[in-house]
């Protein structure tokens, strides 16, 4: 999952670079040779990390993350140097950050010259094929088996965030690779305003429409749906990847790396449909470009019945000082209610969240404080800190803890919408597919393009990029 451009918070362009290495980390790093691309998609080039943390420095150090301009950015930032700082008081966590429209590109063109101003990447689930095949990123497997609980994990996140090839949904190869562990987990909720459509939110897609459709009636000026359409990131993509779920559609055969005829047959076909003809003519005028922050913008300002949002951009909503809706949280909260998304026919749902990675360009101190701030992080102890912080946690126990129950009212959602998840294509193709589809979805919710000619052209262009560039299976559905 991607996210859109915030202000604020600018990327930091450079480090001090730590010259105290320990050997055998420089060692891994330094023969491992790095991709071009051009891979079967069954060979990795990525460098092997230690099984073991190599001595870290007693030195000053700075471990540098590149991540996007968002809330749980300075979230990270503030939580690690209070609880880091306790175990190693010598190192200081800073999270560079870019603008959303940037994150990728200022990550891999870092990569491309094979050399980094971050040790830690925060990828999406979706990135990671890219990382591996070209040699980016440090291989965890060794690490994994030797330092982090795996069984303290749902097996879907865990190869989600750090497993190359990926797995079926729900699934983790526990003979696969590992390349990240999970940093910060995310859905969609439903957010429904309960003084206006009832304290019971829709339980189906059809009643959430019906309802919503009645809202808009019965009170001019509110939109009936507020969601994602923009011709960026994943925006309008992860929209109809969700409808196309939840009335039974897929979006590819992975393991015959098939998308025309799949995901433009009747089931897609029908959630486009919806999406565009039912959907649509329940938002504002003028939405057509809308993500993250203007969704959030309509819930706050009491300007739409039910929107869908994903759950670790919504707690400004909470927020008295940037909403309408009352002048505490407890008045907010009795007007919004949060809820899993409705099924249909299925009860899937979005992925969203990503993982931490090691750069195979950071010196061999910095690999290490890496490696022992991942070990650090993945505890019991801390993912609940993390919990409570603002975090979502990955861990099954962080999950069910009252310090993350307790934390905000959508953290059950998520907690509750774990078994249902599906992602997207994790491929190293995914930048281009991505793209083709924002286009061609926003263009048929813009008016541009007939629903059935946009879906059509999204599956004939991915199976075009799909079938040049000779690899063999796929995975992350």
């Amino acid at each position: 999952m991607r996210y859109p451009k915030r202000t604020g918070r600018t990327s930091v362009p450079g480090r001090k670079v730590h010259l105290a290495a320990a050997a055998m980390l420089l060692l891994v790093t330094t023969v491992a040779a790095c991709g071009d691309g051009k891979d079967d998609g069954a060979k990795a080039s990525a460098p092997k990390a230690p099984a073991t943390i190599p001595e870290l420095t007693k030195d000053p150090l700075t471990l540098s993350f590149i991540w996007f301009d968002w809330p749980p950015a300075q979230a990270l930032e503030t939580f690690a140097n209070a609880e880091y700082k306790k175990e190693r008081p010598n190192a200081t966590i800073k999270v560079n950050t870019v603008p959303n429209a940037n994150w990728h590109d200022a990550m891999f063109t870092q990569f491309a010259a094979r050399k980094t101003d971050f040790d830690i990447a925060i990828l999406d689930s979706q990135h990671i094929g890219e990382a591996v095949t070209n040699g980016n990123i440090l291989d965890l497997t060794d690490f994994v088996k030797n330092n982090i609980e795996v069984t303290a994990y749902n097996p879907y996140l865990l190869a989600a965030y750090g497993q190359f090839p990926q797995a079926e949904t729900g699934k983790r190869d526990e003979n696969a690779s590992l390349y990240g562990l999970p940093l910060l987990g995310d859905t969609w909720t439903m957010i429904y305003r309960k003084d206006l459509i009832g304290d019971k939110p829709p339980q189906t897609w059809d009643q959430m429409i019906s309802a919503a459709e009645k809202c808009q009636a019965d009170n001019p000026g509110v939109s009936g749906l507020a969601f994602h359409q923009a011709n960026g990131s994943d925006a309008a993509a992860v929209t109809y990847n969700t409808v196309n779920g939840v009335y039974g559609g897929n979006l590819w055969d992975a393991k015959n790396r098939k998308i025309d005829g799949v995901l433009n047959d009747a089931a897609g076909q029908e959630a486009m449909d919806v999406l565009v003809n039912k959907m649509k003519p329940l938002t504002a005028k003028g939405s057509g470009n809308w993500f993250i922050d203007e969704v959030n913008a309509a819930v706050a300002q009491g300007k739409a019945c039910i929107a869908f949002n994903w759950i670790a951009a919504s707690g400004g909503l909470l927020d008295p000082k940037q909403s309408t809706l009352g002048t505490t949280r407890e008045q907010i909260l009795d007007k919004l209610g949060f809820a899993t998304l409705p099924s249909q026919k299925t009860n899937l749902v979005p992925l969203g969240g990503m993982g931490m990675h090691v750069s195979a360009y950071s010196a061999a101190a910095n690999q290490a404080e890496a490696l022992n701030f991942m070990k650090w992080f993945e505890r019991a102890d801390v993912q609940k800190k993390w919990a409570a912080a603002g975090g979502v946690p990955s861990r099954t126990d962080a999950l069910q803890s009252p310090e993350f129950l307790n934390a905000g009212p959508f953290n059950k959602v998520y907690a509750d919408s774990v078994p249902r998840m599906r992602d997207m294509w994790n491929v190293p193709e995914y930048a281009r597919l991505v793209d083709i589809e924002n286009t061609n979805v926003n263009a048929a919710l813009n008016g541009a393009k007939k629903p059935k000619d946009a879906l059509d052209d999204i599956a004939k262009e991915q199976q075009s990029v799909l079938d040049s560039s000779n690899r063999k299976g796929g995975g992350g559905l």
